[in-house]
């Protein structure tokens, strides 16, 4: 089977594009960058350099495929042009659906997030939460936007699953997607050194593998219109990185960093780069994000998907072998 991925040198991107060629299918991979498309290198894989806001290309990469994976978006912490972040993640899904209808193409998985469903302020997240807070970044509102978006096409004809991971990690490039592996790199390094506020925040990890099989499962026994949280264990950072300490066997002097002082710095950080352009290190949207629990259920992927989730311990050691 032919199938059209997005965003196939991303972070989920490759892990999904590999795995499926390794199926037997082909994959149409869009990329931009040359030299990121360098790890997607597989007899099954055919590159085409192109973008999702560019019809002409994406017309061309779609020819013949009979599914579509939309992993592509822009992901980053920061951008100067926030109307480049409403174009990348909210029309450039339009142009995949409505090219997707043209050809008759209904067969589409949708990655966006857990975070737009917020906080766990209420208890364990899961698809029936509703956010009761604004969005902490636009990242997560244009998330929020392209899921209204694909609700809107489901009612046209086209069979969209919607996936929510949660925060991914893993082997694979390391990019703003891929930022809890690059912080288990640098712990292993003796180069991070931090913990937001207290420690006590509860996040949720999730192994970019089961990830990648909760896209596909998705695809096979995903309902039209629903959404799936893909996650893995809910751990707060305290207890987060005594486990690294644990499977590194290095125990390093941790700086817990009062949330009020993130915010000084970020602030900061952020007046620099508009001066810059160069992206900053950490946003207050950010501090705010981080300091709030969210800890969230993949219940409904296990039950309806046959979504499994790998023990975080033996993904961290996955992911440390994987960065030797």
């Amino acid at each position: 089977m032919k199938i059209f991925v997005t965003g196939a040198t991303g972070f989920i991107g490759t892990a999904l594009s590999l795995v499926l060629a390794d199926k037997g299918h082909t994959v149409h991979a869009l990329y931009r960058s040359p030299g990121k498309a360098s790890a997607l290198s597989h007899s099954n894989i055919r590159l085409f350099k192109g973008d999702i806001l560019d019809r002409a290309s994406l017309t061309t990469a779609m020819e013949g495929c009979a599914q579509i994976y939309h992993t592509a978006a822009f992901t980053g912490k920061w951008e100067n042009d926030i109307s480049m972040i409403e174009r990348l993640n909210v029309e450039g899904c339009r142009i995949i659906y409505e090219l997707a209808l043209e050809k008759g193409l209904r067969d589409i998985v949708f990655t966006s997030t857990a975070g737009v469903y917020g906080p766990s302020i209420h208890g364990v997240t899961d698809e029936n939460t509703r956010r009761t807070i604004g969005f902490f970044t636009h990242y997560e509102r244009t998330k929020a936007e392209a899921e209204e978006l694909s609700r809107h096409f489901v009612a046209l004809g086209l069979n969209i699953r919607m996936v929510n991971p949660t925060r991914v990690y893993g082997p694979g490039p390391l990019n703003d997607s891929n930022s809890v592996t690059l912080m288990i790199k640098r712990y292993a390094q003796g180069r991070w050194r931090l913990i937001p506020g207290d420690g006590t925040s509860i996040g949720n990890y999730a192994f970019v593998d089961d990830v990648v099989n909760g896209h596909m499962q998705a695809m096979q026994h995903g309902k039209a219109g629903e959404k799936y949280l893909l996650g893995g264990e809910n751990i707060d950072f305290n207890s987060f990185f005594d486990l690294l300490a644990r499977i590194t066997g290095e125990k390093r002097r941790m700086i817990h960093v009062p949330v009020f002082a993130m915010k000084i710095l970020a602030g900061a950080a952020t007046t620099l780069s508009r001066i810059t352009n160069q992206p900053p290190l950490i946003t207050r949207p950010l501090v705010q994000k981080y300091t709030h629990h969210w800890e969230t259920s993949s219940e409904k992927a296990r039950r309806e998907l046959g979504y499994q989730v790998t023990p975080l311990e033996d993904g961290i050691r996955q992911t440390l072998l994987s960065l030797q």
